[in-house]
Protein backbone atom coordinates (compact mmCIF):
# COMPACT_ATOMS: atom_id res chain seq x y z
CA UNK A 1 0.00 0.00 0.00
CA UNK A 2 1.45 3.53 -0.89
CA UNK A 3 1.51 5.85 1.20
CA UNK A 4 -1.10 9.45 0.40
CA UNK A 5 2.08 11.60 0.87
CA UNK A 6 0.04 13.21 3.56
CA UNK A 7 1.20 11.38 6.38
CA UNK A 8 -0.70 8.68 8.79
CA UNK A 9 -4.52 9.27 9.29
CA UNK A 10 -6.99 7.72 10.97
CA UNK A 11 -10.99 8.08 9.95
CA UNK A 12 -13.66 7.45 12.08
CA UNK A 13 -16.76 6.22 10.46
CA UNK A 14 -19.47 6.34 13.07
CA UNK A 15 -23.62 5.65 13.14
CA UNK A 16 -26.45 3.14 13.83
CA UNK A 17 -26.27 -0.08 11.87
CA UNK A 18 -27.65 0.82 8.58
CA UNK A 19 -27.29 3.99 8.49
CA UNK A 20 -24.63 3.47 5.55
CA UNK A 21 -21.63 3.38 7.59
CA UNK A 22 -19.94 0.38 4.92
CA UNK A 23 -21.24 2.78 1.84
CA UNK A 24 -18.97 5.40 2.69
CA UNK A 25 -15.83 3.40 4.43
CA UNK A 26 -15.63 1.53 1.10
CA UNK A 27 -16.04 4.24 -0.91
CA UNK A 28 -13.16 6.02 1.38
CA UNK A 29 -10.93 3.11 1.58
CA UNK A 30 -10.98 2.81 -2.29
CA UNK A 31 -10.26 7.19 -3.23
CA UNK A 32 -8.10 7.08 -0.35
CA UNK A 33 -6.48 3.85 -0.91
CA UNK A 34 -6.92 3.09 2.95
CA UNK A 35 -7.32 0.20 5.02
CA UNK A 36 -10.66 -0.18 6.53
CA UNK A 37 -11.54 -2.43 9.97
CA UNK A 38 -15.08 -3.73 9.78
CA UNK A 39 -15.46 -6.23 12.82
CA UNK A 40 -18.82 -7.33 11.31
CA UNK A 41 -17.17 -8.56 8.20
CA UNK A 42 -14.09 -10.55 10.64
CA UNK A 43 -17.39 -11.59 12.65
CA UNK A 44 -19.16 -13.03 9.44
CA UNK A 45 -16.14 -14.62 7.87
CA UNK A 46 -15.46 -16.43 11.44
CA UNK A 47 -19.25 -16.95 11.86
CA UNK A 48 -19.41 -15.68 14.94
CA UNK A 49 -22.91 -14.15 16.07
CA UNK A 50 -22.51 -10.38 14.94
CA UNK A 51 -24.33 -9.43 18.71
CA UNK A 52 -21.72 -11.29 20.93
CA UNK A 53 -20.38 -8.31 22.64
CA UNK A 54 -17.52 -10.50 23.98
CA UNK A 55 -15.83 -11.41 20.49
CA UNK A 56 -16.57 -7.93 19.16
CA UNK A 57 -14.78 -6.18 22.00
CA UNK A 58 -11.40 -8.40 21.16
CA UNK A 59 -12.13 -8.24 16.98
CA UNK A 60 -12.41 -4.32 17.86
CA UNK A 61 -8.82 -4.48 20.33
CA UNK A 62 -7.17 -6.41 17.58
CA UNK A 63 -8.24 -4.08 14.77
CA UNK A 64 -6.88 -1.08 16.89
CA UNK A 65 -3.76 -2.99 17.81
CA UNK A 66 -3.16 -3.81 13.55
CA UNK A 67 -4.76 0.11 13.23
CA UNK A 68 -2.24 1.92 15.33
CA UNK A 69 0.88 -0.10 13.73
CA UNK A 70 -0.39 1.17 10.41
CA UNK A 71 -0.60 4.48 11.35
CA UNK A 72 2.97 4.17 12.84
CA UNK A 73 4.22 3.33 9.13
CA UNK A 74 2.48 6.65 8.12
CA UNK A 75 -1.17 4.83 6.29
CA UNK A 76 -4.83 5.94 6.27
CA UNK A 77 -7.09 3.68 8.37
CA UNK A 78 -10.83 3.63 8.55
CA UNK A 79 -12.24 2.45 11.43
CA UNK A 80 -15.49 1.20 10.70
CA UNK A 81 -17.11 0.52 14.22
CA UNK A 82 -20.06 2.48 15.00
CA UNK A 83 -18.70 3.94 17.72
CA UNK A 84 -21.71 5.20 19.35
CA UNK A 85 -20.17 7.30 21.89
CA UNK A 86 -18.41 10.17 22.83
CA UNK A 87 -15.58 8.18 24.91
CA UNK A 88 -14.81 5.65 22.13
CA UNK A 89 -13.89 8.03 19.84
CA UNK A 90 -11.94 9.95 22.25
CA UNK A 91 -9.90 7.43 23.01
CA UNK A 92 -9.19 6.53 19.02
CA UNK A 93 -8.61 10.10 18.29
CA UNK A 94 -6.01 10.83 21.69
CA UNK A 95 -4.17 6.93 20.37
CA UNK A 96 -4.26 8.15 17.16
CA UNK A 97 -2.75 11.79 17.90
CA UNK A 98 -0.15 10.09 20.23
CA UNK A 99 0.87 8.38 17.07
CA UNK A 100 1.04 11.91 15.40
CA UNK A 101 -1.56 11.35 12.62
CA UNK A 102 -4.52 13.01 11.79
CA UNK A 103 -7.86 12.03 12.65
CA UNK A 104 -11.23 12.43 10.89
CA UNK A 105 -14.79 11.82 11.88
CA UNK A 106 -17.81 11.01 9.63
CA UNK A 107 -21.16 10.77 11.07
CA UNK A 108 -23.49 8.81 8.86
CA UNK A 109 -27.25 9.29 10.28
CA UNK A 110 -30.50 8.04 8.51
CA UNK A 111 -33.90 8.22 9.71
CA UNK A 112 -35.36 5.71 12.12
CA UNK A 113 -37.73 4.24 9.30
CA UNK A 114 -35.25 4.13 6.94
CA UNK A 115 -32.51 2.07 9.20
CA UNK A 116 -35.15 -0.38 10.41
CA UNK A 117 -36.13 -0.78 6.71
CA UNK A 118 -32.07 -1.34 5.26
CA UNK A 119 -31.84 -3.53 8.01
CA UNK A 120 -34.95 -6.00 6.96
CA UNK A 121 -33.74 -6.12 3.70
CA UNK A 122 -30.13 -7.21 3.87
CA UNK A 123 -31.60 -9.77 6.37
CA UNK A 124 -28.50 -10.31 8.09
CA UNK A 125 -29.48 -10.28 11.69
CA UNK A 126 -30.78 -13.61 13.40
CA UNK A 127 -32.80 -13.16 14.98
CA UNK A 128 -34.38 -10.16 12.61
CA UNK A 129 -33.81 -7.06 14.24
CA UNK A 130 -37.08 -5.70 15.94
CA UNK A 131 -38.79 -2.22 15.78
CA UNK A 132 -38.40 -1.29 19.11
CA UNK A 133 -34.40 -2.51 19.38
CA UNK A 134 -33.87 0.93 16.54
CA UNK A 135 -35.99 2.93 18.37
CA UNK A 136 -33.68 1.93 21.75
CA UNK A 137 -30.71 2.21 19.59
CA UNK A 138 -31.73 5.93 18.90
CA UNK A 139 -32.19 6.56 22.24
CA UNK A 140 -28.43 5.40 23.14
CA UNK A 141 -26.58 6.42 20.18
CA UNK A 142 -24.47 9.80 20.89
CA UNK A 143 -24.24 11.94 17.97
CA UNK A 144 -21.35 13.89 17.64
CA UNK A 145 -21.86 17.94 18.34
CA UNK A 146 -20.46 20.26 16.70
CA UNK A 147 -17.95 20.94 19.62
CA UNK A 148 -16.91 17.28 19.39
CA UNK A 149 -16.69 17.75 15.63
CA UNK A 150 -14.54 21.00 15.97
CA UNK A 151 -11.70 18.46 17.68
CA UNK A 152 -11.17 16.36 14.08
CA UNK A 153 -9.12 17.42 11.68
CA UNK A 154 -10.61 18.99 8.32
CA UNK A 155 -11.41 15.71 5.92
CA UNK A 156 -10.05 15.11 3.08
CA UNK A 157 -12.98 14.03 0.63
CA UNK A 158 -16.41 15.03 1.97
CA UNK A 159 -18.92 12.30 2.95
CA UNK A 160 -19.47 11.01 -0.47
CA UNK A 161 -23.04 9.31 0.20
CA UNK A 162 -24.52 12.03 2.06
CA UNK A 163 -22.89 15.34 1.96
CA UNK A 164 -22.16 15.28 5.71
CA UNK A 165 -18.81 15.78 7.49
Amino acid sequence: MEKTGLGSRLIIVCGLPGSGKTTLAKVLESRLRAIRFSPDEWMDALLINLWDEEKRAKIEALQWKFSQELLGLGLTVIIEWGTWGRTERDTLRLGARALGATVELHHVSAAEDVIFDRIQRRGREKPPIERDAVSRWFELFQAPTPEEMALFDKPLLADLTTGRN
